[in-house]
């Protein structure tokens, strides 16, 4: 499992296995984990955080979505 970046208690990362589906990203912290689509930025899981979170959440996948983007690309190019 990759980490594409770390902030505050959130780690960012997407599995090896990944690499069939649209860009994503996996957002986790302590048991929870949702998923984002990045092209467009969407919710596509939840996994148990709070409304609140996720807003928190979504914004901070679109600060960094370009990075993102770029990690998914680096790891997954073939």
């Amino acid at each position: 499992m990759p980490t594409a970046l770390r902030v505050g208690p959130y780690r960012l990362f997407f599995y090896a296995g990944d690499r069939h589906e649209p860009p994503h990203i996996h957002i986790e912290r302590e048991d929870k984990v949702s998923k984002f689509w990045l092209d467009p930025i969407r919710l596509q899981e939840s996994g148990g955080f709070s409304r609140l979170e996720i807003g928190r959440i979504h914004k901070l996948v679109a600060e960094h979505r370009d990075s993102l983007r770029e990690a998914w690309d680096e790891y997954f190019d073939d």
